[in-house]
């Protein structure tokens, strides 16, 4: 292993280690019993943005169920470099946040007028005085709903610079950078998909009204019922080595497959820093402690890395393509994540590699060949466009035969209500 390899293993046990993140909570207990003040849940609203509706509505709920002080910023977009791609990440959350709307109760409209910059600086400006009256939590809602179904908005276009600055800057101190975030003694929350996460820390701290009451908005989970029809749908799943989300969906995606007969079509690529999208330090950092949260919940081993960037990954397609071939893909796929990101074996290594693929059922000589062909490039290239084709950029990207795409491993439970409708022989959109 080299040193680099042994570097990264190191720093990133540290970093998701259970312990040091039980101890920062501990400190930050401590500081705030001995300075007097609330609990306080700071949230990060774009005016423009979807998940920010969907996570505006809950605010009146979440300060209702917790003894907390939830205090409500202004912030502009993320950065290119936060966002890559925009257009396509745009025009997913329209209908992504459709579908999660339904799965929460919430509201979002299934075809939400398009993006118009002048209406959004006057919902921004009606924001920023609802900061100042006091009124955000149910200005954001009302506000929101107006702005997605493209009616007027009662407010100057002008009036929002200094609370998007001063909501920008805080953002940037306390160390992120999206819209729809929450933010309490050092730790982030993105959205109402990870407010399950919020609610359970918030619980922890004895901070809930009503301990017995059920979450705000709480974890969502494929269930696995019913079963298999007459019919075999097709889930194609695009998947980088470099995607630790897809570490932490991989497994589950293949158990749902099996349980609803589905055909797996493995779709490997590049990951983004190796497609000329970059990856901010803020960015990685939070994806790291998010996948830890979630691998917990899930009962799935996370935290002992050595980064594949590079020679790693493309010997680790190199196998994935003859591990098709074989009809190994699962195996292997499944072994070579669980090396990447919980065993730390390093697959720019000979060792690393073969025993990453041994584990699959692959035999040394699979491995050599797999090392000795290089057309899996031409097939990952084809992968990359047809990702592309389909709406989406970044892995974990997975569709249930002709049906919109989904991305991320939070949205199984999407995954699986597709294959559900496919086997009934309906349509979901």
């Amino acid at each position: 292993m080299t040193l680099r390899a042994q570097v990264t293993r190191v720093l990133s046990t540290a970093l998701t280690s259970p312990a040091r993140r039980d101890t920062r909570r501990g400190l930050a207990r401590v500081r705030r019993r001995l300075s007097g003040n609330p609990a306080t849940v700071h949230y990060f609203h774009q005016a423009d943005d979807p998940y920010s509706h969907l996570a505006a509505q809950c605010l009146a709920r979440l300060g209702a169920a917790y003894r907390i002080a939830l205090v409500p910023h202004l912030g502009p977009p993320p950065d290119d470099s936060a966002a890559p791609e925009r257009g396509r990440l745009e025009a997913y959350a329209l209908r992504d946040a459709a579908r999660v709307a339904r799965r929460y109760g919430l509201a979002f409209p299934d075809s939400p007028a398009a993006r118009n910059a002048g209406r959004t600086r006057r919902a921004e400006a009606a924001l920023a005085q609802a900061l100042v009256d006091g009124t955000f939590a149910a200005e954001a809602v009302r506000v929101g709903q107006g702005l997605w179904r493209g009616d007027p908005v009662a407010a100057p276009e002008a009036g929002a610079e200094q609370a998007l600055a001063e909501g920008a800057a805080l953002r940037a101190r306390l160390g992120h950078y999206l819209g729809g975030m929450f933010q309490f003694e050092g730790e982030w929350y993105w959205g109402v998909d990870r407010l399950h996460h919020l609610e359970a820390r918030l619980r922890a701290e004895g901070l809930a009204v009503d301990p017995t009451v059920p979450l705000v908005a709480p974890f969502q989970e494929m269930a696995l019922d019913g079963g298999p029809g007459d019919s075999a749908p097709v889930i194609e799943f695009w998947f980088s080595y470099r995607s630790p989300y897809c570490h932490i969906a991989v497994a589950r995606l293949h158990r749902l497959a099996a349980h609803y007969g589905a055909t797996m079509r493995w779709r490997v690529i590049l990951p983004m820093i190796m497609r000329g999208l970059p990856v901010p330090r803020a960015k990685s950092r939070y994806i790291m402690l998010d996948v830890k949260r979630e691998a917990e919940i899930l009962g799935l081993p996370f935290g002992t890395i050595v980064d594949p960037v590079g020679a790693g990954i493309f010997r680790a397609n190199a196998v994935t393509h003859r591990a098709i071939q074989l009809g190994k893909a699962a195996s292997f796929v499944e072994s070579g994540f669980q090396a990447v990101f919980a065993d730390g074996i390093d697959l720019a290594t000979d060792n690393g590699l073969l025993q990453t693929a041994r584990r699959a059922g692959l035999t040394d000589e699979d491995v050599r060949i797999a090392l000795a062909d290089d057309s899996w490039r031409a097939v990952a290239e084809e992968n990359r466009k047809a990702l592309l084709e389909a709406g989406l950029w970044g892995a974990p990207t997975y569709r249930v035969d002709d049906m919109p795409a989904h991305w991320g491993q939070d949205r199984l439970w999407a995954l699986e209500e597709d294959l559900q409708a496919a086997i009934a022989g309906t349509a979901l959109r």
